[in-house]
């Protein structure tokens, strides 16, 4: 293919992504012109806790689907996505992955001048910690990342502090719409643990994410149960707990809380919402015992 050629392929495939790309809404925020760039979901939760509306350029292709967190002005933002192409065209100061997420492309876009931040993958609040302090170098934010930080643990201590005023332990069970659950070494065991909650999971010897177990749950005596993505999240056939009626118990139970999916779409900085919210559940039990 001639060079005359190759540009001119170039400059249409750029000239439909600019016409197919989201413009940004009228929120009351005007996204910056080569400012930072998510290309997804759990990016967008560290990306939207130490930028402002002025420093954001576009996020994630998710951003205005139920299953993001994103506030109104950010629904509207353009959008993207572990793809070169669509990168060199917002042509960005910054471009934030998510953990295992656009392998390959850091050096591409470091040739084209754009900065690249890979978070680490964990499933932790100490991972949340290392990335928002990785986030914060990259970006030179790097006060405003320890103040997160420094949030992040304050609100935690307050979490040891509730838990230590109950008398009882209180045995949660998570399930998800596929009809999994989380053991150990998940963030949603995390988030349990950081509440004051015992993981019936974990304490069953559950390690991981866990998958559709029908016969499991109709022996499962959970004195919370906990859900997400059943509200907001996705459907399809997949999601084996809201058709199979082995989960209806636990559905139907009166100690059920649902968990927004957009709390919790990886260890990300909003986490800490979803263990507080179980926290909620176990003190209003606990008054109540």
């Amino acid at each position: 293919m001639s060079s005359a050629i190759t540009h001119v392929v170039a400059a249409l495939s750029l000239a439909f992504v600019s016409i197919t790309a989201s413009p940004a809404q009228d929120h009351g925020a005007t996204p910056s012109a080569h400012g930072v760039v998510s290309a997804s979901l759990c990016a967008d939760a560290y990306v939207l806790a130490l930028f402002g509306p002025g420093e954001i350029q576009a996020l994630s292709w998710q951003v205005d689907q139920p299953v993001s967190a994103a506030p109104d002005w950010a629904r509207g933002y353009p959008q993207a996505w572990a793809d070169a192409e669509r990168l060199y065209h917002l042509d960005p100061a910054l471009v934030v992955f998510g953990p295992g997420e656009g392998a390959g492309l850091a050096p591409l876009l470091a040739a084209a001048g754009i900065d690249v931040v890979q978070l680490q993958w964990g499933e932790d609040f100490a991972t949340v910690r290392a990335n928002i302090s990785l986030l914060g170098e990259a970006a030179d934010l790097v006060a405003q990342a320890d103040e997160q930080i420094a949030t992040l643990d304050t609100r935690l201590a307050e979490l040891e502090a509730r838990s230590a005023q109950r008398r009882d332990e209180t045995r949660v069970f998570y399930l998800s719409s596929s009809g999994g659950s989380a053991g150990v070494g998940t963030y949603v065991d995390a988030a349990i643990t950081a509440a004051g909650g015992i993981n019936l999971m974990t304490e069953r010897g559950g390690r991981s994410w866990t998958r559709s177990d029908p016969e499991l749950v109709l022996g499962l005596a959970a004195d919370l149960v906990v859900t997400s993505f059943f509200a907001d999240g996705y459907h399809g056939r997949l999601n084996r707990a809201r058709y199979h009626a082995a989960y209806d118990d636990l559905l139907e139970a009166g100690t059920r809380i649902e968990i927004p999916s957009g709390d919790w779409p990886c260890a990300g900085p909003r986490l800490i919402h979803a263990a507080e919210a179980i926290a909620d559940a176990l003190d209003e039990m606990a008054v109540l015992q």
